[in-house]
């Protein structure tokens, strides 16, 4: 079953990248050819993408009710992109830190609702991380107790991992649940960072994170290879 969900997943993963390499393509364009099309293109643009990143959760969701574990120790990543990993997924901050890098044209308005929505999202993010700490309480030495709190990931053992029923169902609906939580901090920080920009500036925030997304997953497959595909 869990190969089985796992080469499902990957397959999805594969389409899925190569619609994103189009949407950065299409995205580019629209950012070199911005003042030529029109203002409702753009928004049904964005409005694609989005849709194509409500798509990959909805997929990911399937796969952690069938296997949960397999969403902290995802083989179709790279060892870098796991590197990236809090509670099966990218940390919700790092929204923030693209947008500081990418855009240099924010209104002070802008400015003072990003930051107060960061803030509110690391609140958020250490309730997370207490929640997943308290759950490794019962389950894994104080060791890795002091890791969850500080990266937010799950470090179980081989042993652990391998077999899918080997977990306890309640532990498992637990981190199903923390991960569909971590998920819905996510996506809402990442639509509620739309809302406070400016069509323009979403082509540019959608552009930067569609790049670096793609830049990691290339370095991190290369590096994995020369490695000898030990990810």
């Amino acid at each position: 079953m869990t190969d089985a969900n796992v080469a499902s997943f990957e397959a999805f993963l594969q389409g899925w990248m190569v619609r994103q390499r189009d949407y950065l393509d299409e995205l580019l364009s629209a950012q070199q050819h911005y003042r030529e099309m029109q203002d409702a293109d753009i928004r049904q643009l964005i409005n694609r993408v989005l849709c194509h990143y409500g798509q990959y959760f909805e997929e990911k969701s399937r796969i952690a009710h069938h296997n949960i574990l397999l969403v902290f120790s995802p083989p179709w990543f790279s060892s870098l992109e796991r590197a990236f990993y809090w509670v099966g997924g990218f940390k919700p901050g790092m929204a923030f830190q693209v947008v500081n890098t990418a855009l240099e044209d924010l209104s002070e308005e802008q400015r003072e609702r990003l930051s107060q929505l960061n803030q509110e999202t690391k609140v958020k993010e250490r309730a997370l991380n207490d929640e997943l700490a308290k759950l490794h309480e019962s389950v894994a030495a104080p060791p890795l107790v002091d890791m969850a709190r500080s990266h937010g990931r799950v470090c179980f053992s081989r042993s652990f991992m391998a077999e899918e029923g080997s977990a306890p169902s309640t532990f498992k609906e637990t981190l199903e649940n923390l991960v569909a939580n971590a998920d819905a901090l996510r996506t809402n920080t990442a639509l509620k960072i739309v809302q406070i920009l400016r069509p323009a500036q979403i082509v540019t925030f959608l552009v930067t994170v569609a790049e670096f997304q793609l830049r990691i997953r290339s370095w991190g497959s290369d590096k994995d290879a020369q490695n000898g595909g030990l990810g």
